[in-house]
């Protein structure tokens, strides 16, 4: 049973059953690069139902990142990558977030309601324990074993519902320290132009407490870095997401010759 160490006990229950998928998905490649999707599924724990979300709502970006692992998996087999990604929502909990932030488990996500994750602290316990503690487990023992360069690899919406601003950047680049490969991929990435510009650090920022992946594993490690947030509706189809993830191996090997 998972600890809950704020408490000092033993939980009452697992989330998880047997019939429940791993919640960590990992292709090992042969080189030095990790590709992590936090936002790569759209499962969700049988103990959970359906959240109690109107139908259709978790195949909205609100529920996953759409093409992300698609787009990941492909940069994957240019770049001899590894890949971790996470298989449940992100409405189930936002293995991108930190402890305390108030999105962790959303009670409410671009105007929808999740009735489900009006809860308990002990049911947030699981969540965690069960679901964003092996991700990142799964992170660190790869960057441990020597992996030298970490791409988050994310979608997001041109247009949110609950907002009436239109998200041009085809691409958007963040990170909140300079390094290699931010500026690799700065630098080199061409042929977007006729979408919109390159965004940098766009449409979202780094921030302890919105971000965890970057903060936790790449920054105290100083490794290269990014977090690729690509538009969603740019990776619709295989042909799309191929040539995206051409564009971004070729950009990234820049760094490996340099």
């Amino acid at each position: 049973m998972p600890y809950d160490c704020s408490k000092g006990g033993v939980l009452a229950a697992r989330l998880l059953s047997d019939t429940d998928p791993d919640p960590v998905d990992v292709s090992q490649g042969g080189g030095d690069w990790l590709l992590t999707v936090e936002h790569a599924g759209r499962a969700v724990p049988a103990a959970l139902g359906d959240l109690d979300l109107p139908p259709g709502e978790i195949d909205r970006h609100i529920g996953w990142d759409p093409g992300a692992l698609d787009l990941a998996r492909k940069l994957a087999e240019q770049l001899d990558a590894s890949v971790i990604a996470q298989r449940y929502s992100r409405l189930v909990i936002d293995c991108n977030r930190p402890r305390g932030a108030p999105d962790l488990v959303p009670e409410t996500s671009d105007g929808v309601v999740v009735p489900r994750n009006r809860t308990n602290a002990e049911d947030r316990q699981r969540r965690w324990d069960e679901i964003h503690m092996p991700f990142h487990a799964a992170v660190a023992r790869t960057l441990n074993a020597g992996t030298r360069r970490l791409i988050a690899v994310h979608t997001y919406d041109p247009k949110r519902r609950s907002d009436a601003a239109v998200r041009p950047w085809p691409v958007g680049l963040l990170s909140r320290r300079p390094n290699a490969l931010l500026d690799a991929l700065t630098r080199h990435l061409s042929g977007l132009e006729r979408f919109g510009p390159l965004g940098i650090n766009e449409p979202y920022e780094i921030e302890d407490t919105s971000d965890y992946t970057i903060p936790v594993h790449a920054e105290p490690r100083e490794l290269p870095h990014v977090l690729i947030e690509v538009r969603n509706d740019l990776l619709g189809n295989v042909a799309a997401i191929n040539e995206m993830a051409d564009r971004l191996s070729a950009a990234c090997k820049t760094l490996e010759t340099a």
